[in-house]
């Protein structure tokens, strides 16, 4: 069991990371654990922190979040631009004040970018510049039309290689992200983030990625795509159009909703929507576990193995090391 928050260092607040790739059953475990544990959750899901939206983003239901306290979910409409900055500012907050009354932390959800900007803070390149931004984006409209749309990746491999090469083709968020670095900067994505090296943290961590398999992972992913089908998703997105939320908003081109989009405007099926649905969540899942693979220290576990995760969580909380292996 956990140990009061007096035994614990002050200078790193110890934090249990659930992540792993979607339909991997993190969310019931960490409700278990939690509960177990006396703790609460964060959510680290970047699609869940919008209000409206909980059957296309796999959120916890409301009985599920009154077994334990919940924090960062519906937090945000879904027109609001919602940055991986004010995640990481808001969540830490929540972490210091859950650690403060003696909880233990339990960071959950498989949104890469939001843990590390929660663990380690983000690259500073001074103030975001929107008309910067609308002008590389309408540029790659362009080029889309114009049948180039790799333009702007192209452009930027002639400036940062390094920076273009960690970026696929297709990535046009990241490809402009990247040149926004590097205009606000003045020098190359690679050395900044170079230079920033994520290494300050306020935490200290139990990173244990839950993965049942990858055949399993499979088989969830078909048939949670169908349950979202069953318990209404194609309402919850005509509930959303309804309410005003365009499908070109952010949040709508997420898994889920930029396939369900099409049905509700009446140029698709809903049979082959979900065929599309199911392949893009399958890919999202290797890309998880793809950038899962390159963080250090990650305990990988299957949501069936309840005994070693009850006591990798026991030892962390309870001395701040792990058992032996």
């Amino acid at each position: 069991m956990m140990t009061s928050s007096s035994s614990i260092s002050p200078e790193r607040i110890p934090v249990v990371i659930l992540t792993g790739p979607t339909a991997s059953g993190k969310s019931a475990l960490a409700v278990s654990l939690a509960t177990r544990f006396n703790g609460e959750i964060i959510n680290a899901d970047s699609m869940q922190v919008f209000r409206y939206m909980n059957i296309g983003t796999a959120k916890p239901s409301l009985e599920e979040r009154s077994l334990c306290p919940h924090h960062l979910f519906d937090v945000a409409d879904p027109d609001t631009a919602y940055s991986a900055g004010r995640y990481a500012e808001e969540a830490r907050a929540v972490a210091r004040d859950i650690h403060q009354r003696g909880k233990a932390i339990f960071l959950t959800g498989g949104t890469g970018l939001y843990i590390r900007a929660f663990l380690h803070g983000l690259v500073q390149t001074g103030a975001a510049d929107p008309t910067l931004r609308a002008e590389l984006e309408a540029e790659h409209a362009e080029s889309v039309k114009e049948g180039a749309p790799h333009r702007l990746h192209q452009r930027l491999a002639g400036i940062d290689p390094d920076a273009a090469a960690r970026i696929h083709p297709n990535d046009i968020r990241r490809t402009i992200r990247a040149l926004e670095i590097i205009s606000q900067a003045g020098r190359s994505a690679w050395a900044v983030r170079r230079d920033h090296g994520f290494n300050e943290s306020p935490f200290r961590t139990l990173h244990l990625a839950i993965d049942p398999g990858r055949e399993e992972v499979t088989s969830r992913i078909s048939t949670r795509c169908h349950q979202m089908i069953e318990a209404g998703l194609l309402q919850e997105v005509r509930q959303l159009r309804g309410q005003g939320y365009g499908a070109d908003l952010r949040p709508m081109q997420a898994i889920g909703y930029r396939h369900i989009n099409p049905v509700v405007d009446g140029h698709d099926t809903l049979a082959s929507a979900v065929e599309v649905m199911i392949r893009d969540t399958r890919k999202f899942a290797r890309r998880q576990r793809t950038w899962l693979r390159g963080i250090d220290d990650v305990v990988w576990l299957s949501p069936s193995d309840e005994a070693p995760i009850r006591q990798q969580v026991d030892s962390f909380l309870s001395t701040g090391s792990l058992p032996p292996a």
